[in-house]
């Protein structure tokens, strides 16, 4: 099949190497001009061209759905990159959304926009960054279509390329239980963060009583304290359930609350800090500030937060970290003695040996077990 990838972020880069592979001919469209020289060799031809999805017969939509500065859902990008597509489509083109939205945005959002004459599909994308043992091939799919015809053809194309692809009834319950996946988990780490607040004031070892809690063969799933959740998934997907279920009516009591605790762990861990150790005047170095380990990906990194919070109150901070090579005008500096260091990310290959060979304070906040270090959380 002739496919047209509108979005060329890992999500739909990943997507298009596996299309490719399984024989499909793949065009990318991308509009940034830095990602388009990146993917030069990657295999298959990127554009910022949209008259090249003229011959495509599938097109799927695969670009970020972030949140706005309310913290509400910015469905922007989708709305340029139908618009843009509009023009180009012939008919009956089959349009997959992989783009996590609310429930209706396939339906009422993205349809109305290209019309009616083209079949519609959605499949929420699942790909996880830095993940050796879940890609493409192997991650189950699911598909929810608007029509019969759209849902054959949506899942004879993933078929091809996974291994797993599970028909739901409706789009809506496709894109439903995409926010879910990721609510399920920002609760969780919400709960494990507010537990490691609650163990550390009654001096209680948090990570030995989740270890005990975790003999339990049933019931459990053990959840990691942290500084809080970043990327473009936990801390954004729930907020797009939380929009949709005010506007049936639904106050999403647990959804609210585990936002606000985590978009809180940075500043309790600034507080902490700032209580035992003292901040001002002190020099402290951030070790990973991507948000979680071997990735690049900063976006809505809590590492970032914590390090604006601690300049605020008056440390001189720096960082390091060996996936992200600047931020903001700021460079990675290497590991250096300094007053405090915080682990923040633990990226794989890093060498802490002059924080161990030195007297500089090392507060590991990561979700890494094996660095040596006591956990701070």
């Amino acid at each position: 099949m002739r496919v047209a990838i509108v979005g060329q972020g890992y999500v739909g880069a990943a997507l298009a190497l596996g299309a490719k592979k399984a024989g499909h001919e793949v065009t990318g469209i991308e509009i940034n001009q830095n990602r388009i020289d990146e993917l030069k060799t990657i295999g298959y031809p990127v554009t910022s061209d949209y008259s090249k999805v003229a011959n495509a017969e599938i097109v799927v939509l695969a670009v970020p759905t972030p949140l706005d500065k309310n913290r509400e859902p910015d469905l922007s990008f989708l709305k340029s990159a139908c618009n843009s597509l509009k023009p180009q489509l012939k008919e009956a083109t089959l349009i997959i959304n992989e783009s996590t939205s609310y429930p209706g945005t396939l339906r009422n959002f993205i349809a109305p926009i290209l019309g009616t004459t083209h079949l519609y599909a959605s499949a929420p994308e699942r790909v996880d960054p830095g993940n050796s043992k879940w890609d493409i091939s192997n991650t189950p799919r699911i598909v929810g279509a608007l029509t019969e015809a759209a849902s054959e053809k949506a899942l004879a194309f993933y078929r091809s390329m996974t291994k797993e692809v599970i028909p739901v009834s409706s789009p809506e319950v496709a894109e439903a239980a995409k926010l879910f996946e990721n609510t399920f988990r920002q609760v969780n780490i919400a709960l494990v963060n507010e537990f490691a607040q609650i163990a550390n004031a009654l001096n209680l070892p948090t990570h030995e009583t989740l270890e005990a809690a975790n003999s339990k063969p049933y019931g459990f799933m053990k959840f990691l304290p942290s500084i809080g959740v970043g990327g473009h998934c936990i801390p954004v997907d729930p907020s797009y359930l939380s929009f949709k279920a005010a506007e049936v009516g639904i106050d999403a009591k647990f959804i609210n609350l585990a936002n606000q605790v985590n978009l809180g762990m940075p500043e309790y861990v600034t507080r902490r800090i700032n209580e035992e150790h003292g901040v001002a005047g002190k020099t402290i170095q951030i070790a990973g500030i991507a948000y979680k380990p071997n990735t690049s990906d900063t976006r809505e990194s809590p590492a970032i937060t914590l390090m604006a919070l601690l300049k605020g109150n008056g440390a001189q901070v720096s960082w390091h970290d060996n996936h992200v090579k600047e931020l903001e005008s700021q460079r990675s500096e290497p590991l250096s003695k300094v007053d405090i260091g915080i682990i923040c990310t633990a990226h794989d290959g890093v060498d802490y040996s002059v924080w161990k060979n030195s007297d500089t304070l090392v507060i590991d906040v990561s979700t890494t077990n094996n660095l040596g270090w006591p956990k701070y959380l």
